[in-house]
């Protein structure tokens, strides 16, 4: 079912205001979105809708419309006469998305590094820089949240010259259904090699526009990732 403390329903409630631009159902896809995807709603577990109505102080229409935008992206699902469940986990899972990235991003890269305008040149390695500066602490858990976000705004910047929007959003729904994996599980270890190293490698090939070398590193630094994880969650997941 849905669950939330009292201090992770508070930060729910909070400014679900339709302001025009971001409807209700807008705001709402992205909170769930965020607490699936950082574990706080867990892999399987039943969407009790009245709860969620209450947890978020919404109508059933919004959120109704928010789930069902969640499950093309394939973090929620919905089974007749069951209703909607967080999408489950499972290794083949994370080794097929480790795949996809794999192929889709180096894709990605390589069209940006043939096409993208001078100006992203400079996005990426301003976005490098905020991400090796920003700090990590496994005791603090603000600063793993700001780690995280800046890590996804490289990935994506990295991948934003390739001027092929469905390319992207294909790169964007991967890029969520990893770190469903790596956030939840993972957020805590120190990892096992130098992750700053890996993405100053990838930024700095893309910006020599060195699309081989660029490419490759990516793909290594990805499927390293995927391994890692798959090894951690072995015994911890479905297979």
């Amino acid at each position: 079912m849905l669950n939330a403390g009292a201090d992770g329903a508070g930060v729910w409630r909070s400014a679900l205001v339709d302001d025009g631009k971001n409807t209700i159902a807008s705001q709402l896809v992205e909170r769930l979105r965020e607490a699936i995807v950082s574990g706080q709603l867990e892999a399987g577990a039943k969407i009790n809708l009245d709860r969620a109505r209450e947890i978020f102080a919404v109508s059933l229409s919004p959120l109704r419309e928010a789930l069902a935008r969640l499950i093309p992206d394939g973090l929620v699902i919905f089974e007749d006469n069951r209703g909607y469940r967080v999408a489950p986990v499972s290794v083949a899972d994370l080794r097929e998305i480790t795949r996809l990235r794999e192929e889709f991003e180096t894709l990605a890269l390589r069209q940006a590094t043939s096409f993208a305008p001078p100006e992203w040149e400079g996005d990426v390695m301003r976005a490098l820089h905020r991400l090796n500066t920003a700090e990590r602490n496994p005791a603090d858990p603000a600063t793993l949240e700001r780690w995280e976000a800046l890590h996804r705004e490289f990935h994506l910047t990295l991948l934003a010259g390739c001027q092929m929007p469905l390319l992207l959003g294909f790169c964007r729904t991967l890029l969520n259904l990893n770190d469903r994996y790596r956030r939840s599980f993972l957020v805590r270890t120190s990892g096992d090699r130098n992750v700053s190293m890996e993405h100053s490698e990838i930024a700095q090939g893309a910006v020599a526009r060195d699309a081989d070398f660029a490419c490759e590193r990516l793909r290594e630094h990805i499927h390293r990732t995927g391994s890692n994880l798959a090894a951690h969650l072995s015994d911890k997941i479905a297979p």
